[in-house]
């Protein structure tokens, strides 16, 4: 089987350095944007409508060795890469759920930012919460973390 996937825009931020980056959107106060290319600008229409969205984008600028075993950067332990968020993965997709400011023909503005710039994006779809919000009983090692 084979998969290809086009990017249909590129996020835009101040980050340059993985070091620098928040590691989540939910704990960024940080601004941004995302310029869908113009063949793709259609597919925003309503958009403006929702106050959150993810957008998926590309880890592109992550290693290439890959290890199935990784320590989350808010634990001591090592955890199976499925088991946390850590960029380094076998496909290096990334998601992040970000409060949608405006939108300016094909740019949108966000605050959330936790991406490098120039990081390609995959997808945008809007955040609802009545399909996006769960009760959760578990959340695996993060519950257990020795430090935040």
């Amino acid at each position: 089987m084979k998969i290809k996937m086009i990017p249909i825009g590129l996020i835009h931020t101040p980050f340059t350095e993985i070091d620098t980056i928040p590691i989540q959107s939910s704990r960024s106060e940080i601004l941004g944007s995302v310029e869908v290319f113009s063949e793709f600008a259609q597919g925003m229409q309503g958009i403006e409508g929702f106050s959150h969205i993810f957008l998926v984008y590309v880890f592109h600028q992550v290693g290439k060795s890959i290890s199935l075993s990784v320590q989350p950067f808010l634990d001591d332990q090592a955890q199976g890469v499925f088991a946390t968020r850590y960029p380094i993965r076998p496909n290096c997709i990334g998601f992040s759920v970000v409060q949608l400011i405006s939108k300016d023909n094909n740019i949108l503005f966000f605050k959330g930012a936790d991406m490098l710039n120039g990081t390609p994006l995959l997808d945008i779809k809007p955040y609802i919460p009545d399909f996006d919000v769960f009760s959760v009983e578990k959340t695996g090692w993060y519950q257990n973390r020795k430090h935040d």
